[in-house]
């Protein structure tokens, strides 16, 4: 008997332990992942140029004639136009209904004359009624330059950036990094977010402001161990 329940408890904490442990191996395979580092990334310095006597030398940074002024190097800074706008709308409702009779007339002579009218009938109903609507939307313009902080073989660009606003009430951070295409950069060296690929944005803030518009902690541990 003492085996039968050490060997439950042992389960039982086996089993708790890998409930606990999978979202958190979740959470830090998704941390892993994104990207932590938006620092802006500087220019690759030339290596020395051969002593062959040529005035002309790729490695000190070449973009075609038909490509004018547009970004195409490590360190080249991008103005990323910040277009996001998002919706999304969900609704769902259901009614159902059902009612049931029986009715059985009960003998009035031999041995089970005993029975009344009323002792013999029976009846049901029932009804159901749920309905369900979600609503989100999200929008974020404005714009942020960033650099080029890789160039891949197929002339895509690795791009990665962040914007700190210091007001007299709190601080902004606005961080982005993705891929885009060289064929996206217009002549003003803009791309829009929507052409951005592997997109990650962040924007967040803190100070008064933002503390005000956040729960306390207590309310927040309440809201998680809470059963309703």
């Amino acid at each position: 008997m003492i085996r039968t329940l050490a060997l439950s408890a042992s389960l039982l904490g086996l089993a708790a332990t890998l409930a606990v442990a999978t979202p958190a191996n979740a959470r830090k395979k998704k941390q892993d992942n994104q990207v932590t580092d938006f620092t802006a990334t500087m220019p690759i310095a030339p290596p020395a140029p051969p002593a062959d006597g040529a005035i002309f030398h790729a490695s000190y940074g070449y973009a075609a004639l038909t490509s004018g002024a547009r970004a195409a190097m490590v360190g080249d800074l991008v103005t990323i136009q910040l277009v996001e706008a998002t919706q999304a709308q969900k609704s769902n409702s259901a009614d159902t209904s059902r009612t049931s009779n029986i009715g059985l007339t009960p003998p009035t002579t031999g041995p089970l004359s005993f029975f009344s009218s009323t002792d013999a009938s029976m009846g049901g109903s029932g009804t159901f009624k749920g309905k369900g609507d979600a609503a989100q939307s999200n929008a974020l313009s404005g714009n942020i330059t960033v650099t080029i902080a890789q160039v891949l073989p197929n002339n895509v660009y690795l791009i990665r950036g962040e914007k700190h606003l210091t007001l007299n009430r709190g601080d902004e951070v606005i961080q982005i990094a993705g891929l885009i295409r060289a064929a996206d950069i217009d002549s003003q060296n803009t791309v829009l977010s929507t052409r951005v690929a592997n997109a990650q944005i962040n924007y967040t803030g803190k100070g008064e402001i933002a503390r005000a518009s956040t729960q306390g902690w207590l309310g927040r541990f309440f809201s998680r161990v809470s059963p309703f």
